[in-house]
Parts: structure tokens; sequence; C-alpha cells
């Protein structure tokens, strides 16, 4: 399947995936939990259903499967991608404050996606 076709399929699962993650950080931090925790909580919630999404949908095809070993290359992608993330929101947080790091996670987000997408691509579906 072309980039044409995969382009679009994994932003709109990729958007799914952003409003759950975005909406759980929001809702455990507004609740008291502090930003780094509840940013891993929302990029796991999000992180379940993307994984089965895209490899369902996005990458399919002969040279695209999902299974173990891609499930453990995901794990592994989603654990830089997710420290990264939760360095900077807790960064931003600190420095400008708490509605500063929620307005700044899609940003934030939407630089990690493009990673997340050539990482897909290449590498986590691949047989």
């Amino acid at each position: 399947m072309n980039m044409k076709r995969q382009g679009p399929r994994y932003l709109v699962i990729g958007g799914i995936q952003w409003l759950l993650d975005w909406g759980v950080m929001v809702l455990l931090s507004h609740a008291g939990l502090r930003i780094g925790v509840a940013n891993i909580t929302g990029r796991i919630t999000g992180a379940l259903i993307g994984f089965w999404l895209n490899g369902k949908i996005t990458f399919t095809g002969d040279e695209h499967v999902i299974g173990r070993r891609q499930l453990l290359r995901f794990v592994a992608m989603w654990l830089v991608m997710t420290l990264l993330s939760t360095v900077a929101i807790e960064a931003i947080d600190d420095v400008l404050g708490r509605k500063w790091a929620w307005l700044a996670k899609p940003l934030v987000e939407a630089f990690l996606g493009v990673l997340g997408f050539i990482g897909s691509r290449h590498w986590v579906y691949r047989r």
C-alpha cells in the first residue's frame, strides 16, 4: 500500500488516539495527578487503540503484518516517544504552567506523530 493511502489513515487514527490521550491527560492532571504521570496514562490509553487500528487499517498488505514482533517493536518505539513527550510536557509545566502544558501537548504529539509514522511504516509493522 502506498503512502497516499497510509498517510490519511494514519492521520485519522492518530486524531482518535490524540483526542483520547489529551483528554485523559487533561482530566487526570486537572484532578491533581502530577502532569508527567497523567501524560503517561493518556499515552497508554491512546496506544492501546492505536496499535491495533494502525495494524489492521493503516499498515496492511503483503509487507506489513500485526503480530508479536510488531507489538514488541511498537512497545520499544512507544517507550522512547513517551519519554520524549513526558520530558517536554513536564518542562513546559515547570516553566510556563499547567494550562500552557495542556495547550502544548498537541504540538508535542504532532511532532512525535511524524516520527511515529516513519517508524511504524518502516519498522514496527514490517514482517
